[in-house]
C-alpha cells in the first residue's frame, strides 16, 4: 500500500545527499555530535553550509548527561538506554528548525551493536520517519542484522549509511574488515544487500603519523572501499581541521564529523567563562 510513496521518499532522501556532494565539489559533511543533538548548533551548522546532519544516541547520552557520562567512551556504554520516543522529539526539533531539504540520518538504539537485545522494529522506523529522518546511521556488525536493518528501513522510506570496522577497534562499529581486500569484499556485499550509503571507520591512531596526514593502512583501506562500489561513500573517525584535507583528497564523498565540533564547542565555552569570571 505504501511502497511506490516510501521509494520516492527514499529518492528524494538520496537526492540530498547527491546535491550536498555535488555542491561541495565531490566532498560534503555530515554534521554529527553537538551539532546534531541540539537543534541550535544543526541550526548553526546550516547556517554554514552543512547540509547532512546526524542526530545520535550516544551523543543525546552524552548531551543528557545520562548516568552521569561526561564523554563519549562512557556515553557508549549506556547509549541503549535512550528511549526511542527521545531521539524521534530530537529528530522533530532539528527537522523543524533546519527545514526540508536538509538530509537527516540519525543512530538511534538497535542501530548500533548495542550491547542488550534492541531489536529494531517496524514500529521504530515508522516512528522515525514521521518525526522527519531520512535515513539511519548504522553500525552493525554481521551482515545479518544488517540486511534486517535495510529491509525495515526501506520499507519505511528509510535510507541507510552503514559501515565498515576494523577488528582491531576499541568499539566495533561495523562490519568487521582487516585487510584492504576484505574491505573490498565487505564493501560489495554491504551494496548487494541494498545499503545507500557505505563508509568506513577510519579512526585507527598510528605512531609516527605527520600531523595533518592519514596513516597509510587507513589510506589503503579507505582506497578500498572507494574503488568496490558505486554508492556514496563515507569517512568517519578521528576526522578534525588538522587532517580533513588529506581525506578530501582521496575522493570519499562525506566526511562524518563529531567529536572535533563538541571539542570546538566545549573550549569555546569554557574561554567564554573564563573571560567573564577573570575580568
Amino acid at each position: 500500500m505504501i511502497v511506490g510513496d516510501m521509494q520516492r521518499r527514499r529518492d528524494f532522501a538520496m537526492k540530498k545527499v547527491h546535491e550536498a556532494i555535488e555542491a561541495h565539489g565531490g566532498t560534503t559533511l555530515l554534521s554529527t555530535g553537538v551539532t546534531g543533538d541540539d537543534a541550535r548548533f544543526a541550526l548553526a551548522a546550516v547556517k554554514a553550509g552543512a547540509r547532512m546532519i546526524e542526530p545520535n544516541h550516544p551523543a543525546v547520552a552524552l548531551a543528557r548527561g545520562h548516568r552521569g557520562v561526561t564523554n563519549m567512551h562512557a556515553a557508549e556504554a549506556v547509549r541503549h538506554e535512550i528511549p526511542m520516543q527521545e531521539m524521534a522529539r530530537v529528530i522533530a526539533g532539528v527537522r523543524a528548525v533546519v527545514g526540508p531539504e536538509i538530509f537527516i540520518t540519525a543512530g538511534v538504539p538497535g542501530s548500533f551493536a548495542e550491547l542488550v537485545p534492541m531489536p529494531f522494529t517496524e514500529e521504530d522506523a515508522c516512528m522515525l520517519a514521521q518525526a522527519g529522518c531520512d535515513g539511519i546511521h548504522t553500525h552493525k556488525t554481521t551482515f545479518e542484522d544488517l540486511k534486517d536493518m535495510v529491509d525495515v528501513a526501506h520499507k519505511y522510506g528509510l535510507v541507510i549509511d552503514a559501515y565498515i570496522a576494523h577488528p582491531a577497534d576499541k568499539h566495533l562499529f561495523g562490519i568487521p574488515a582487516e585487510t584492504p581486500q576484505d574491505v573490498a569484499d565487505a564493501a560489495c556485499h554491504m551494496q548487494e544487500i541494498g545499503v545507500d550509503l557505505v563508509g568506513l571507520m577510519t579512526g585507527m591512531s598510528y605512531e609516527g603519523v605527520a600531523a595533518g596526514e592519514i596513516a597509510p593502512p587507513v589510506r589503503a583501506r579507505l582506497e578500498a572501499l572507494l574503488r568496490s562500489v558505486t554508492v556514496p561513500t563515507l569517512a568517519e573517525g578521528g576526522i578534525n581541521l588538522q587532517n580533513y584535507k588529506a581525506f578530501m583528497g582521496t575522493g570519499v564523498n562525506i566526511l562524518v564529523v563529531g567529536t572535533a565540533f563538541d571539542d570546538m564547542a566545549r573550549n569555546a565555552v569554557t574561554q567564554a567563562v573564563e573571560a567573564f569570571i577573570h575580568h
